[in-house]
């Protein structure tokens, strides 16, 4: 599989897995999705705050890169989150939107990537202000991955909450071979 088929594959397991962990969390009271449970970001509607807050970072980040435009025009007029545990929203129903906004224009930007796209260095700044330039394939890659691990962490709280979420696993969405 090429990169950037990867990368779209990536995208695909992204929103059918923030779509199934917003379902799951929606069958629970809004006291239970903010109830400290011992996780980085606290709760389970924290954690989902953080994967919004960082998505949008990087996807801002993204957006300089010069493959990016114009798919992430819809981030790029989004505010600034202020901080890695900015809450935002403090409701799941507004904070799906945004998720949804986000998953749909990661979609179309990875749609829109060339193998030599990726192989082409970003220059970004951090939430401190300081300067990076990365391998563009590395820091999707990063940005992927993060996502993955913080929803992890999602699915075990939900567990905890007496939540299945059900099957995460990427395989599901991995096409047979031949």
């Amino acid at each position: 599989m090429a990169r950037v088929e990867h990368f779209r594959l990536s995208a695909r397991y992204n929103a059918w897995m923030n779509g199934r962990l917003y379902d799951a969390a929606a069958t629970l009271p809004e006291a239970a999705l903010v109830l400290d449970r011992g996780a980085f970001f606290g709760s389970i509607l924290g954690t989902l705050e953080h994967l919004v807050v960082a998505d949008t970072l990087w996807l801002k980040r993204f957006a300089a890169h010069p493959a990016a435009a114009p798919a992430l025009a819809a981030v790029t007029a989004l505010p600034d989150p202020t901080s890695l545990d900015q809450i935002q929203f403090g409701a799941l129903s507004p904070l799906r939107e945004r998720r949804d906004l986000l998953d749909r224009t990661i979609e179309a930007f990875v749609a829109d990537l060339a193998e030599a796209d990726l192989d082409r260095p970003l220059a970004y700044r951090n939430s401190k202000g300081l300067p990076f330039t990365k391998d563009f394939g590395a820091l999707l890659t990063h940005f992927f991955n993060h996502q993955t691990h913080h929803r992890g962490q999602v699915t075990t709280l939900l567990s905890q909450a007496g939540v299945d979420p059900g099957v995460t696993d990427l395989l599901l969405l991995i096409p047979e071979s031949g």
